[in-house]
């Protein structure tokens, strides 16, 4: 996990505490931990003044949501933060947006790998920068990288409709969210 001031940590409560009018817990640091067996035991160890702990994670930081809930941690948690370590900051962020808003990981039964292979096939790279639209500059892109235009007089090349273009790439094919453009194969 990449630093200390952007750890995923987790506070942990019960549910009984909690209904019996306590916010009593303790915040777990995820990096002290290398699987999810070995957390959930710390926790009901914090927690072994309760008979049987119904634990209640009350807050989080540095997670993904689709990763956690109030009362859940998936078991693939550790394995995207070491894949996502292993990635620049810009490409750790795409490959959070493709998980939770392409392809809705953990919940389609890929494994981890095969998630990763496929959001490197898919991702197309981030853009925003010169221009407004990101999806207007990946349509320049994207018929420079082609050569779409190559064989067109420079007369012509003027007047092709790049914004046009932009939004048929888009109805069906590719997908962006904020500035992160993603092929939808």
């Amino acid at each position: 996990m990449k630093s200390v001031e952007n750890a995923p940590k987790i506070y942990v409560g019960t549910y009984g505490m909690y209904n019996s009018g306590s916010l009593f817990g303790k915040w777990f640091d995820l990096t002290d931990y290398a699987e999810t067996k070995e957390f959930y035991q710390d926790c009901y160890e914090y927690h072994r003044n309760e008979f049987d702990p119904e634990l209640m994670f009350q807050d989080w930081e540095n997670i993904p949501d689709f990763l956690i809930s109030e009362c859940s941690l998936d078991d693939s948690v550790f394995q995207y933060f070491q894949a996502s370590d292993e990635m620049d900051d810009d490409t750790a962020e795409a490959f959070k947006i493709y998980c939770e808003q392409i392809s809705s990981w953990p919940g389609n039964g890929k494994a981890l790998d095969e998630q990763v292979e496929s959001f490197q096939e898919s991702y197309r790279g981030h853009f925003g920068g010169s221009m407004r639209d990101a999806k207007v500059e990946y349509a320049y892109q994207y018929v420079d990288e082609t050569g779409m235009l190559a064989d067109a007089p420079s007369l012509l090349e003027r007047y092709f409709d790049y914004e046009a273009y932009a939004r048929d790439l888009f109805l069906e094919g590719y997908a962006e969210v904020d500035g992160y453009v993603f092929a939808d194969y």
